[in-house]
C-alpha cells in the first residue's frame, strides 16, 4: 500500500520454456528426447523437441541469448567419436565458431544450456565424446550449464546405474529440479544457502568438468591444475602424444569410411537455408541450386543505356553489358568488414555441403542472367544494339560473394565457360593456396590482398582460419608460379591500411603480379556486421597519392589506367608496355583459341599473358582527360545518388 494505492508488481518471467535438441541414429537420443519433454511438460512449461539435422545453428541458435529458454541437448557418440548423422551439422558448426574470434566468448551469453551425452564406455578413448564437445563449445562461446552434464553408457557392466536409461533417468531427475529452482529465481540447486565451494553446482562454472567414470580412467590423465612431478612429465607427454596420434588416425580412417559408406555428397545439406534464400532473394539475387548465385551488376545495367562501363571496361575492354557476374560458392573463409554483402551468407573453412553440378549450375546462371537483361527491353534510354549484345554473355566475373574456388568442381566450372567462349575474371580471398596453385587456366586471376600485415589482415578481412597469415603468402607464392595473367586487389579502407606501403612493396616481390588494382573502399551502408562509416571512404586523390607512393616503391611497375568513377587505378608490369604503348586490354578471342589449344593437348601445351594481349585505347591511359570514361557513351550525373552498390 503505497499513499492509499496498491501497487501491482509483474512477475518477471525467469524461465519461458525448454527446448530439447537430439541428435539419434537408432533411436535412442529421440527417445530420451521424447521422454525429457513429458517430464518438461508436466511442470506446465512450453517445450520443443527439435532434431538437430533441420536445425541450423547459424540462423537461430543466437537467438537463444535473449529467449529465456533452457536449452537441452541428447547427442549420441558413434564408437569411432564422431557425432550421428543428424548432429554432425550442429557440431561441425559448433566447433568452428567456439575457436573463430569473430564470434568470441561472449557469443552465446545468457543462453543456457545442459547435455546429456549417450555413448559406450567399452570404445574408452571415444566414449561420450560429442557430448563432451558439445558442453565444451557452447562454453567457450560464453553458454552457461545449468546443470552438469550427463552421460549414459551402452554398457550395462559399466553404466554407473546399471543402464543407459538409468543412467539418463538419474539426470533427467537433476535436471527437473534444476529447472524448477531456475523458475523459483534460485541461482543454484540449493538456493545458495550452502557453504562457498561446496556445493555441486559450483562445476556449472567449469568449461569442461569430468565425471566421476573419467576421473577413475587412468593416472596419466591428471588435473591440469595439480602439481606433477617431474619424473612424471616424460609419461605424461608420451600419453598426449600417443592420443594425439590415435585421434589423427582415427579421424582420417573415419572420414574413408564415411566418404565410401553414404557417399559423401548425398547425405550432406543445402549450403542456402530457408533463413539465406529469403535475406539473398530481397538483395536481388537470383539463386540457382544449393550453394550459387548470379546478380545483374549496376554496371551492366549503365552500359545498356550507354551510360559507361566498370572499370574492367576501362582496364580490360570488358564489355560491361554482356558480363555475367555469379558464383558457384556463396560460402566464404572471411568475413571483411567492408563486405557489400553485410555477411549474409555462410562461412566454413571447407566445402561440407551438398554439391550441385557444374553443367547446371552454367545452365541456370545463363538463363537467369538472361532473364534479368530481358527486363530492361523498352526501357527507356536502352540502346537496342547493347541489349541484343547483352543477351550474349561473354565475360562471366566469379566475384559476386563467397568464395568460387572452395567449390570443388572449380575446375570443370571452368572449362565449361571456355567452352561457351565465355572468359572467366576469378577472385579468391587468398587462404586456399592448394585450391590456386591447382587451378586451370583463368582469363584472369585476382588475390585480394586487404592489408599487408599479419595484424591488419586479421582485422579487415576477419578471417577463419587460425593460419590465416600463413595460408595468405602461400597463396601470393602460387599465384607467382601462374602462366596467365594475376592481379593483387588491394581495397583502401582509411586509418585502417593505407599506412602500410613498405610491406605492400615486399608482398608485391613475393607473388609479382601482373597487375595491381588499388580501389577505395565502397561504403554499402550501416551494418551491425562491420564498424565502418563514411569516413574510411577515401578521395580519388587520396587513392592516386597512395598509388604514386607504392609505385616509387616497386620496381618495373608504373600506373597504367584509372577509373575515376569506380574511385580506382591500374598499376601494370613494365612487361606490358610495349614500344612505350601500354598493352593491358585483352583479346578475348585469341585467349578461346589458347585455352581450347591448351585443352586439346592435355595441358602440355601452355601459354602465358602475354599472348593474349590487346593494346589499351588512349582515354583508358592515367592522365587522360577522360579520367577512364569511354568516350563513345555518355556520362550520367545523378541527382540523389543511389543506394544499388553492387559491382564487380
Amino acid at each position: 500500500m503505497t499513499n492509499g494505492y496498491i501497487s501491482l508488481q509483474k512477475k518477471d518471467i525467469l524461465v519461458s520454456g525448454v527446448k530439447i535438441f537430439y541428435g539419434s541414429q537408432t533411436g535412442t537420443a529421440k527417445g530420451f528426447a521424447a521422454s525429457l519433454a513429458e517430464a518438461v511438460t508436466s511442470l506446465g512449461l512450453p517445450v520443443a523437441v527439435i532434431n538437430l539435422q533441420e536445425y541450423d545453428p547459424d540462423d537461430h541458435l543466437v537467438e537463444e541469448v535473449t529467449s529465456k529458454n533452457v536449452c537441452a541437448f541428447v547427442v549420441a557418440t558413434y564408437t569411432d567419436g564422431r557425432p550421428t548423422e543428424s548432429a554432425e551439422w550442429f557440431c561441425k558448426w559448433l566447433e568452428e565458431a567456439s575457436s573463430d574470434f569473430r564470434f568470441g566468448k561472449t557469443y552465446l551469453k545468457g543462453m543456457r544450456y545442459a547435455v546429456f551425452g549417450l555413448g559406450n564406455s567399452a570404445y574408452a578413448n571415444h566414449f561420450n565424446k560429442v557430448g563432451k564437445n558439445v558442453d565444451k563449445w557452447l562454453w567457450m562461446l560464453g553458454a552457461h550449464r545449468v546443470v552438469a552434464r550427463g552421460e549414459g553408457d551402452c554398457d550395462v557392466v559399466k553404466s554407473k546405474h546399471g543402464s543407459i536409461e538409468a543412467d539418463f533417468r538419474v539426470w533427467k531427475t537433476k535436471f527437473i529440479s534444476r529447472l524448477q529452482a531456475l523458475r523459483k529465481g534460485e541461482r543454484k540447486p540449493c538456493g545458495g544457502n550452502c557453504k562457498k565451494g561446496q556445493c555441486e553446482s559450483s562445476a556449472e562454472e567449469e568449461p569442461f568438468e569430468s565425471t566421476s567414470e573419467e576421473e577413475s580412467g587412468t593416472e596419466d590423465h591428471q588435473n591440469l591444475n595439480s602439481v606433477v612431478d617431474v619424473e612424471d612429465l616424460g609419461k605424461i607427454m608420451n600419453c598426449v602424444k600417443k592420443e594425439k596420434r590415435e585421434k589423427e588416425h582415427q579421424e582420417e580412417k573415419s572420414t574413408l569410411v564415411r566418404n565410401a559408406v553414404k557417399g559423401e555428397a548425398s547425405e550432406r545439406r543445402a549450403m542456402i537455408t530457408p533463413a539465406l534464400r529469403e535475406a539473398l532473394t530481397k538483395q536481388g539475387y537470383q539463386l540457382i541450386g544449393s550453394h550459387s548465385g548470379v546478380k545483374l551488376c549496376r554496371w551492366t545495367k549503365s552500359m545498356l543505356r550507354g551510360r559507361g562501363g566498370c572499370y574492367k571496361h576501362t582496364f580490360y575492354g570488358i564489355e560491361s553489358h554482356r558480363c555475367m557476374e555469379t558464383t558457384p560458392s556463396l560460402a566464404c573463409a572471411n568475413k571483411c568488414v567492408f563486405c557489400w554483402r553485410h555477411h549474409t551468407n555462410p562461412v566454413g573453412t571447407e566445402w561440407r555441403w551438398k554439391m550441385d553440378q557444374p553443367e547446371m549450375i552454367l545452365k541456370e546462371a545463363i538463363e537467369n542472367h538472361q532473364s534479368m537483361i530481358k527486363q530492361f527491353k523498352g526501357v527507356p534510354g536502352v540502346r537496342e544494339d547493347r541489349f541484343e549484345e547483352g543477351m550474349m554473355v561473354k565475360h562471366c566475373a566469379l566475384s559476386l560473394v563467397g568464395e568460387p574456388i572452395m567449390y570443388p568442381e572449380i575446375n570443370r566450372f571452368l572449362k565449361l565457360l571456355h567452352e561457351c567462349k565465355i572468359s572467366s575474371f576469378l577472385v579468391t580471398n587468398a587462404q586456399f593456396p592448394v585450391e590456386i596453385r591447382n587451378l586451370k587456366p583463368v582469363t584472369q586471376l585476382y588475390v585480394s590482398v586487404d592489408a599487408s600485415t599479419k595484424d591488419s589482415l586479421k582485422k579487415i578481412d576477419r578471417p577463419l582460419f587460425k593460419d590465416f597469415w600463413q595460408r595468405f603468402l602461400n597463396s601470393l607464392k602460387a599465384l607467382a608460379a601462374k602462366q596467365q595473367r594475376t592481379v593483387y586487389r588491394l581495397t583502401l579502407v582509411k586509418a585502417w591500411n593505407v599506412d602500410e606501403l613498405q610491406a605492400y612493396a615486399e608482398l608485391v616481390s613475393l607473388g609479382n603480379p601482373d597487375f595491381i588494382e588499388v580501389k577505395g573502399v565502397t561504403y554499402c551502408g550501416e551494418s551491425s556486421a562491420s564498424s565502418l562509416t563514411m569516413a574510411n571512404v577515401p578521395w580519388h586523390e587520396e587513392v592516386v597519392h597512395f598509388v604514386r607512393e607504392l609505385v616509387a616503391l616497386i620496381p618495373n611497375y608504373e600506373i597504367a589506367c584509372e577509373h575515376e568513377h569506380s574511385n580506382c587505378l591500374l598499376i601494370a608490369h613494365t612487361r606490358f608496355k610495349i614500344d612505350g604503348e601500354w598493352w593491358t586490354w585483352i583479346d578475348y578471342n585469341r585467349f578461346q583459341e589458347l585455352v581450347q589449344e591448351y585443352e586439346d593437348s592435355g595441358g602440355l601445351t601452355n601459354f602465358s599473358a602475354k599472348d593474349y594481349v590487346a593494346k589499351t585505347p588512349l582515354w583508358a591511359l592515367f592522365g587522360a582527360s577522360e579520367r577512364g570514361f569511354d568516350p563513345k557513351d555518355t556520362r550520367y550525373q545523378r541527382k540523389n545518388k543511389s543506394k544499388d552498390i553492387s559491382g564487380c
